[in-house]
């Protein structure tokens, strides 16, 4: 049975541990044949992913998606660097933002659109201290044991 457009949804769950996020984007991500394969099938990795402007136009690095197991010679560079499609003005707001100490750009989920094309939803983040992550640990853990007594 083969998953529909919905249920592709891949997260970066260590991003929102480590990062507090003010502003998000949805990106379109230009990928080749085999890749969009790939993402389809499930088998992609958003761990230690990131984004930089280069030349007013915004990369995403350390994306990994598989090597399409089905292709010949035409596969692809898991770790290739790949565009994102957005419009100059949130590029232009991007950069002005990147600009301030301590932020980081980065991919938090990537899903196939209704339309069928593969997004990239991208955040611009500060790094979090660890006292606020041992906050985050215990409202985690309050909402578990209130849903597991109702």
């Amino acid at each position: 049975m083969s998953k529909s457009a919905d249920d592709i949804q891949i997260l970066n769950r260590r991003a929102t541990f480590d990062y507090s996020f003010s502003e998000k984007w949805v990106a379109g991500i230009i990928l080749t044949g085999t890749e969009i394969k790939s993402v389809r099938a499930g088998k992609v990795s958003l761990a230690d992913s990131y984004c930089f402007v280069k030349k007013s136009e915004v990369f995403v690095k350390n994306l990994h998606i598989t090597e399409y197991d089905k292709a010949s010679f035409y596969n692809h560079a898991p770790l290739r660097e790949r565009k994102l499609l957005l419009n100059k003005t949130e590029i232009n707001k991007i950069e002005r933002n990147l600009k301030d100490t301590g932020t980081a750009l980065i991919a938090l989920k990537m899903f196939i659109s209704k339309s069928g094309y593969a997004k990239l939803e991208i955040g611009l983040g500060k790094g979090k201290k660890s006292f606020d992550k041992r906050e985050d640990i215990k409202k985690k853990d309050i909402e578990r044991e209130t849903a597991r007594r109702f």
